[in-house]
């Protein structure tokens, strides 16, 4: 009974934790549920951007490429030696996933310090990138931790669980613990930073309207895909250490 209370109390403790929100949220009810609308709208904006530069990148491959032809094939190629350098020979399956991860990140991170959001009026809340919301980026590291254990299971079966035993098993509970760590340091670093730097970027213009923003604003656009960049490869690491068990 002691262990049934105790996990009623933290199940509950997780629920409440669920409830916190950072700001005031534009909210659609569908079904029984309340989504964060504003996070959906720059969402599908942020799709359809990848969407019609995918479109673009596609439509009339030259053998001699152009310069946008150039420009997506050395984006591919960077992708591809992400995933390569962390995953190893058998990274082409996970190029996809990385990409997109990669391409949804930075496109997003962007969005937030080049697209004028907050001239569109809301009746609560107001229009931001994607991933100034918590819910966006854990959905991202959760995607992500599915994935690695996918890969692991895939390539080693149930023998991939030994690697919480392993070098002994008095690490059990810190080898378990450690993938509950992965999902919350991926989140939590992309969202802080995002955050803080549109939060710097409001107070500076607030301050000073002119000029100082501006190399701030360049700053954060450096740091979002640094940040885009820092996500995908961690995701590429995880997998890669999922599959050979190497760090």
């Amino acid at each position: 009974m002691n262990v049934l209370s105790c996990s009623t109390n933290t199940l509950k403790g997780l629920y409440d934790i669920s409830g916190v929100e950072v700001g005031q949220h534009f909210y659609w009810q569908i079904g029984g549920f309340q989504v964060h609308g504003q996070v959906l709208i720059t969402s599908w904006v942020v799709i359809a951007i990848l969407l019609g530069s995918a479109s673009i990148a596609v439509r009339n491959p030259q053998t001699i490429p152009n310069d946008s032809q150039n420009f997506f094939e050395y984006v591919l190629e960077f992708i591809r030696d992400v995933s390569k350098t962390q995953i190893g020979e058998e990274y082409g399956p996970w190029v996809p996933f990385i990409g997109t991860m990669f391409l949804f990140i930075f496109v997003s991170n962007w969005s937030g310090a080049l697209l004028p959001w907050k001239i569109i009026e809301l009746p609560h809340g107001e229009l931001a990138a994607p991933t100034n919301d918590i819910n966006t980026t854990v959905a991202l590291a959760l995607l992500t931790s599915v994935a690695y254990f996918y890969a692991g299971l895939t390539k080693k079966g149930l023998s991939y669980f030994s690697k919480y035993i392993q070098p002994t098993p008095i690490l059990l509970p810190i080898n378990i613990l450690e993938d509950f760590t992965k999902p919350l340091s991926l989140s939590f670093r992309l969202f802080g930073n995002i955050l803080a730097d549109e939060l710097v970027v409001v107070v500076l213009v607030s301050l000073v309207p002119l000029v100082v923003p501006i190399p701030v604003m360049f700053l954060g656009l450096f740091t979002s895909g640094i940040q885009a960049l820092i996500f995908a490869t961690l995701a590429a690491a995880y997998i890669g250490e999922s599959m050979e068990g190497h760090h």
